[in-house]
């Protein structure tokens, strides 16, 4: 028995991920574990390889993992490329920063452009950097799509315009980890080589698998990459996984999870996802701006619909503030991090959420706005209802 006081009601989760795993597939990963060389996982592993698919909207093979997100980062460089290759980065923010500091371990050479972390990529500016790569050093493109620790998204379409434009041979790379089944991503038709991402955020899941969907001209890629890779490899997991199975132990509970949250997607259809997070992160933004504080974003094309970075006032430590709305309201907000650690907090609206969670989670922040004497005006919430309201609710997405 705890010495701690019980808190009645449910603790509201709105950091950017881990999100709230759904009940149907929590009851899914309570099933008893299954013998994964039998008939009946191949069954799962088929089913589940051949679905994750059309998250990605690909034709392509996914590779699925027993890992974070960063096991996919570090499995799409391994795979395709080559001691010393040069690999060109743009730092949109903190996942950016890691990824370029993997490179550097696995002996690459980050070529990076630098952004004030308020904004996506530029296109222009790759494509000016590729044209000036007339020697094609650069092996790949690497992009964030939804920088996760910013609030800001990048255009992976207009990013593919800007190598074909600059006629260069990179290969593009693309982090979804926490942008997949949140906003719009197409795989082949954006003519991503590599897509990475994770289970812990729009899937729906608890953290520990990820996934790398690979290109032909990826593939053909890894046949020449000198990079050393063993559990990494993608020859012995496409191998395997071309009959149900897996070259070592998967995480047999987390793809109970996935088949249903794949089907829970689908059931609402991905547009109809998409729309209900632009519709909920639109809400939170009118009640940031109605507060009168600031959104780290700069850019309303790059507003992420996955999670809002906001910034506190002049003054005011934002991990100070977390943990005010933590003690008082049992809600946990994303911290700062790099760069602007202390500076923002961050709220997520992603995942299995809805109108009234956000709502919820509105009111615990302007309550502690208040509370924690944190100069802001009043009215956030009323906003925010404001906005859900004239998009129909809920019932918007049932609708379309």
């Amino acid at each position: 028995m705890s010495n701690e006081q019980r808190r009645a009601g449910r603790h509201f989760l709105q950091i950017p991920g881990p999100t709230p795993v759904p009940d149907r597939v929590q009851r899914a990963m309570s099933r008893p574990i299954l013998d994964h060389r039998g008939p009946e996982f191949q069954e799962l592993a088929t089913r589940v390889l051949a679905n994750i698919k059309t998250i990605f909207k690909t034709e392509k093979p996914v590779v699925i993992y027993p890992s974070s997100g960063t096991g996919a980062w570090e499995a799409a460089l391994v795979n395709t490329l080559s001691p010393g290759d040069k690999v060109l980065m743009v730092e949109t923010g903190q996942f950016a920063a890691l990824w370029k500091s993997l490179a550097e371990k696995l002996g690459l050479v980050p070529e990076i452009i630098a952004t004030d972390w308020r904004s996506g990529v530029d296109a222009n500016a790759v494509e000016a950097r590729l044209r000036q790569d007339t020697a094609h050093e650069i092996k790949a493109v690497c992009i964030v799509h939804n920088e996760t620790a910013t609030g800001c998204r990048s255009h992976i379409e207009d990013v593919r315009q800007a190598i074909d434009a600059a006629g260069h041979s990179a290969l593009l790379m693309v982090d979804t980890i926490s942008s997949l089944a949140v906003l719009d991503l197409r795989h082949d038709e954006w003519g991503i080589d590599v897509t990475i991402s994770g289970s812990q955020k729009g899937l729906m899941l608890p953290p520990g698998l990820s996934f790398t969907a690979i290109s032909d001209k990826a593939l053909a890629a890894s046949k020449t990459a000198k990079l050393p890779r063993a559990y990494w490899g993608w020859d012995d997991m496409l191998a395997n996984n071309a009959s149900g199975f897996f070259p070592y132990t998967p995480a047999t509970g987390l793809l109970y999870g996935l088949d249903v949250a794949i089907d829970m997607l689908l059931d609402e259809g991905l547009d109809n996802v998409f729309a209900r997070h632009e519709r909920l992160a639109e809400a939170t933004r009118r009640a940031v701006n109605a507060w009168g504080l600031e959104i780290l974003c700069a850019n309303p094309r790059d507003y992420s619909p996955a999670v809002t970075a906001v910034l506190m006032p002049e003054g005011h430590n934002a991990d100070q503030f977390r943990r005010f709305v933590l003690e008082n309201f049992d809600m946990s907000l994303g911290t700062g991090l790099g760069k602007v650690a202390g500076k923002v907090f961050r709220i997520g609206h992603l995942g299995d959420t809805n109108a009234l969670t956000v709502i919820g989670a509105l009111a615990g922040v302007e309550m502690a706005l208040a509370m924690a004497g944190i100069p802001h005006r009043a009215g956030g919430v009323a906003a925010a209802m404001a906005s859900i309201s004239a998009h129909g609710g809920d019932a918007a997405a049932r609708a379309a």
